[in-house]
C-alpha cells in the first residue's frame, strides 16, 4: 500500500514508518524542516515530504495518491500555550482530515491517548464506553481528546477513521519520553517515591505493540468512528516497576517519601506560578497535577474491543522489553547517552 506516516522523526512514528517498509509499503513520511526520520533500517526507502500541520500545501502534496495515513505527529510536551496545543493536535489533524478526505485517502489511524479519557481518579480497566471527563488535567489531554472527536466524526463511507489510545509508550529509540525522563531522575536522585503508601498500577504499551495495533487497525472494516485501547498484556506495579527499571539501568530505587499533603500542596504552588505566561509557554514544570496523576493514580484499560475488532494481541511482554531496552542503551553509548536528552 501507499502510506504516508507523520511523526515519523519522533519515536513511535519512526518506528511505524519502518514497519510499513519491512512490511513492502511504499512508504511517505511528513517532515518538519531539519528533521531527520528516526529509523534504523529502510530511510532510504521513504519518499519525504517537506511541511508540516500547519502548511495545508504540504499536506495537500502529503496525501496525493495515499491509500492510509498513520497519524502519529503531536505536541506531547508539558508545558506550551493553548494557542500552541490547540493549533498542533486541533487544528493540524483538521486540516490532515481534510487534505486526506479530498485526496481520496480510505483510511486514517490517529494516534491518541488514554489521556483524552483521565479525570484525575483511579481507572481500573475501563473500555472505550468511558465517556470525556468535564474538566481536563492538562491542555495535552484535552487537545488530544478534541483531536481525536474530530478524527471520529469524520468516519464515512469510503474514509475509514478510528483512533488508538496506547499509554505509556516505550521501548528502543525513545529518546524524549516518560522512561528516559524516568531513569534520569532516578539516577540523578530527584524521583522520590509520591505514592503515599498506595499501590498503583498502570497499563503500559511497548512500541513494537503499539505498531502493531496501528497496522492491525488499518486493515479492518470493523474500526470506523472508533476508539480503541491497546496495551501490552503486563499490568505493572507502578512503583515495583520504577524500583525494577532503576535497578536495570543502575539507578537507585525511590526510598525517600514525601507525604501527600506535601505533595498536593507543591503541585498547588507549582501549577500558581507556572500561569505565567513565560514559564508555561517555555518550560516544563518540575510538578503537575497531570504528572503526579500518572503516578498515583490506577490506569488500567480493557482492550478486549481491539482485540475483537482487529485482531489485537500484544507480541512482546514486559520482561522481554526491558531487556531489550537495557541492551539498546547499551548500544549507543551507555545510560547515559540514552537519557542525554532529558536531563
Amino acid at each position: 500500500m501507499k502510506v504516508l506516516v507523520t511523526g515519523a522523526s519522533g519515536f513511535l512514528g519512526g518506528h511505524l514508518a519502518e514497519a510499513a517498509v519491512a512490511a513492502g509499503d511504499d512508504v511517505r513520511a511528513l517532515l518538519r524542516p531539519g528533521a531527520a526520520l528516526s529509523l534504523d533500517t529502510g530511510v532510504d526507502q521513504i519518499e519525504p515530504v517537506p511541511g508540516d500541520l500547519s502548511d495545508p500545501e504540504s499536506l495537500d502534496v502529503a496525501t496525493r495518491g495515499v491509500e492510509v495515513v498513520y497519524h502519529s505527529a503531536a505536541r506531547v510536551t508539558d508545558h506550551g500555550s493553548r494557542a500552541q496545543f490547540f493549533g498542533t493536535n486541533v487544528a493540524g489533524t483538521a486540516r490532515l482530515l481534510a487534505a486526506a478526505r479530498a485526496n481520496g485517502v480510505r483510511r486514517f489511524v490517529f494516534v491518541s491517548s488514554p489521556s483524552a479519557v483521565m479525570d484525575g481518579r483511579d481507572q481500573v480497566r475501563i473500555d472505550e464506553s468511558v465517556p470525556y471527563p468535564a474538566r481536563y488535567l492538562n491542555l495535552y489531554s484535552e487537545s488530544k481528546a478534541a483531536a481525536e472527536r474530530l478524527v471520529l466524526a469524520a468516519n464515512s463511507p469510503g474514509f475509514t477513521t478510528c483512533a488508538l489510545r496506547p499509554r505509556g509508550i516505550w521501548g528502543p529509540r525513545d529518546w524524549h519520553g516518560f522512561m528516559p525522563r524516568m531513569i534520569a531522575k532516578l539516577r540523578a536522585g530527584r524521583l522520590p517515591d509520591l505514592s503515599g503508601g498506595r499501590v498503583v498500577h498502570a497499563s503500559l504499551c511497548h512500541v513494537t505493540n503499539a505498531v502493531r495495533a496501528c497496522r492491525l487497525a488499518a486493515g479492518s472494516d470493523d474500526v470506523g468512528g472508533r476508539a480503541y485501547f491497546v496495551a501490552d498484556a503486563e499490568v505493572s506495579d507502578v512503583w515495583a516497576l520504577t524500583a525494577q527499571v532503576a535497578r536495570l539501568f543502575d539507578a537507585t530505587p525511590p526510598t525517600r517519601r514525601v507525604p501527600p499533603v506535601l505533595r498536593d500542596a507543591l503541585v498547588g504552588a507549582v501549577e500558581t506560578v507556572w500561569r505565567i505566561p513565560y514559564l508555561r509557554d517555555r518550560h516544563s514544570p518540575p510538578l503537575s497535577r497531570y504528572s503526579i496523576a500518572l503516578l498515583t493514580r490506577t490506569g488500567t484499560y480493557d482492550t478486549s474491543a481491539a482485540t475483537r475488532d482487529f485482531g489485537y494481541s500484544p507480541v512482546i511482554g514486559q520482561p522481554d522489553g526491558l531487556r531489550q531496552l537495557r541492551a539498546w542503551a547499551d548500544s549507543v553509548g551507555g545510560v547515559d547517552a540514552f537519557t542525554r536528552y532529558v536531563r
